[in-house]
């Protein structure tokens, strides 16, 4: 479902290259396996596929009908993981322009995922009166992003539908046990989904955390978890057989030759989110002790005319991972112009998806022949097992790349710094001395 293709790499290096690695995927592998590595306590992800809760993800399919029956809106309110997973997915499986086209599932917002005032306004707007549900997704329920939005919420959701009424269109994804929210929630009666102790946010969308939006956009959540499946079993191949820990030495071998940025390239918008979720899922496990790859992204043809310049002839710390989509969702026919005023009559009788064809060719072409290396992962077809498989493939990648480097691919050390300077700055009890620190800094 997802195919390694190194025929772009010819001259960038060499097949024995990668096959001399074979040493250290496997010893990376070894400490994933034998959950012997740092962050062997977050690894619930590995076997997730044959082994997620079968009656909860029964009650993610019934949740998702029941606010598809009496809600026209669905708010998401997370940060990060929380729902970066979700977006990915129903922007890939469905459309970017997903709320505006016709369906008879609802429209999907997310909040929570930042502090600007004016975008939780615009999606307060874009709400009006309609009826909506929240499904809030947080560990703790103390997260000040998310539990910020969720207040405002929660104060809309008591107006409009008292506070009975209200009980019945929250829906949180939190711990099983305690925290902030999971204790609000009993209290209040709201139904509760799993956040796995095991898994990190990052690694998480195959949980609840992602599948009850994703199943409320009306995507398969079945076929979804059969993709993941099969996807472990083709990742648990030898070496030899494993695109994924191919991709994984392949990034490996590109950072001790000195690059230092791999850009995700795709050629469908519909991919931009997931390149998101793919940025924060490797820069998050990666970016520590002063090592890692940057992971940044494009959309082609778009990009070609804005970074392509600099991808083309700018310093040379980049490689390119690709994802080839063999077949489109859909396609456009080009008709004849009598008048050709364009001059493009020369495409008369093709379809458009041998144009964007050909300008994956030709990029990839010149941007090879420029020194800029090109890893291609070609997929047949966006739907959702393929999909599902994608993201098992890079979730693991990842597990074995960070290994690969030395670092402990499931902590996130460095996400405090920010936190606290903010929390001192704002006020929070417990942080003035920090506080009269900052302010000499800034003043």
């Amino acid at each position: 479902m997802l195919k390694l293709n190194i025929n772009y790499l010819k001259g960038s290096l060499t097949e024995d290259e990668i096959a001399y690695k074979k040493a250290a995927a496997m010893t990376a592998e070894q400490l994933l396996t034998s959950k012997t590595g740092p962050g062997n306590d977050f690894l619930g992800w590995v076997d997730l596929p044959v082994n997620y809760d079968e009656a909860e993800f029964d009650r993610i399919k019934k949740a998702a009908a029941k606010i598809s029956s009496h809600s026209e809106v669905l708010i998401v309110v997370g940060i990060g993981g929380s729902y970066l997973g979700a977006r990915a997915v129903i922007e890939l499986l469905k459309s970017p322009l997903y709320n505006n086209l016709p369906k008879k599932t609802p429209e999907i917002y997310y909040l929570g995922n930042g502090l600007n005032p004016t975008a939780l306004n615009e999606v307060l707007q874009i709400l009006g009166d309609r009826d909506f549900s929240v499904n809030i997704i947080s560990k703790s329920g103390t997260t000040t992003e998310p539990a910020l939005a969720f207040r405002i919420l929660r104060e809309k959701l008591e107006q409009k539908y008292g506070t009975d009424g209200m009980k019945d269109r929250i829906f949180a994804t939190t711990d099983a046990k305690k925290g902030t929210l999971k204790e609000l929630s009993d209290a209040e009666g709201y139904e509760t989904f799993v956040v796995p102790d095991d898994i990190g946010g990052r690694y998480s969308v195959l949980t609840a955390v992602g599948l009850l939006p994703i199943a409320c956009a009306g995507c398969d959540i079945d076929k979804l978890m059969a993709g993941a499946k099969a996807a472990m079993e083709d990742t648990s191949k030898p070496y030899e057989q494993n695109d994924c820990y191919k991709y994984a030495a392949l990034r490996n071998i590109f950072y001790s030759k000195g690059k230092s940025v791999e850009l995700m390239v795709s050629y469908d918008p519909a991919y931009a989110m997931m390149s998101e979720w793919f940025k924060q899922l490797y820069g998050e496990s990666e970016g520590k002790d002063s090592k890692g790859l940057f992971p940044a992204s494009v959309t082609f043809s778009t990009d070609l005319h804005s970074l392509g310049q600099f991808v083309q002839d700018g310093s040379k710390i980049i490689f390119e991972t690709v994802i080839d989509i063999k077949k489109p969702k859909s396609d456009c026919f080009l008709k004849d112009d009598p008048k050709n005023l364009d001059g493009l009559n020369f495409l008369t009788g093709q379809n458009m998806s041998d144009v964007n064809r050909k300008a994956f060719l030709g990029t990839i072409l010149a941007h090879t022949e420029g020194g800029v290396p090109n890893i291609v992962l070609e997929m047949d077809t966006v739907d959702e097992e393929n999909v599902g498989y994608l993201i098992y493939f890079f979730e693991k990648a990842c597990a074995i790349s960070g290994y690969m480097l030395g670092v402990n691919p499931f902590d996130q050390p460095g996400v405090e710094s920010y936190k606290k300077n903010m929390f001192a700055l704002l006020g929070k009890p417990g942080y003035e001395n920090l506080k009269k620190e900052l302010e000499t800094k800034i003043s």
